[in-house]
């Protein structure tokens, strides 16, 4: 499954871009959604810490949570992640 997702600017997207996959083992540093507050999401990482994500609009963080909730259940894995402009498009299987 494949879908796009409007960062505010090309800096967050490749925030979002290098929190979520890592090639070698085929893994994400996000382990939770800690909070949402209207375009900005809040995320736990493997390392205990937090950062912040602020993506175009609120209808962007409900999709984004909704997608990647899978992959924070280890139902999903991210496979694949591209970035164009503000834009990330993340590619899970």
């Amino acid at each position: 499954m494949k879908k796009k997702f409007s960062c505010i600017d090309k800096y967050e997207a490749r925030k979002l871009a290098s929190l979520l996959f890592i090639k070698d083992g085929s893994e994400t540093f996000i382990t939770e959604i800690l909070d949402v507050i209207e375009n900005e999401i809040i995320v736990g990482l493997k390392d205990k810490s937090a950062h912040s994500i602020l993506l175009k609009d609120q209808g962007q963080v409900e999709e984004f949570t909704d997608f990647i909730q899978s992959v924070i259940e280890k139902q999903h894995k991210i496979t694949h992640t591209e970035i164009i402009n503000d834009e990330i498009e993340i590619e899970k299987g």
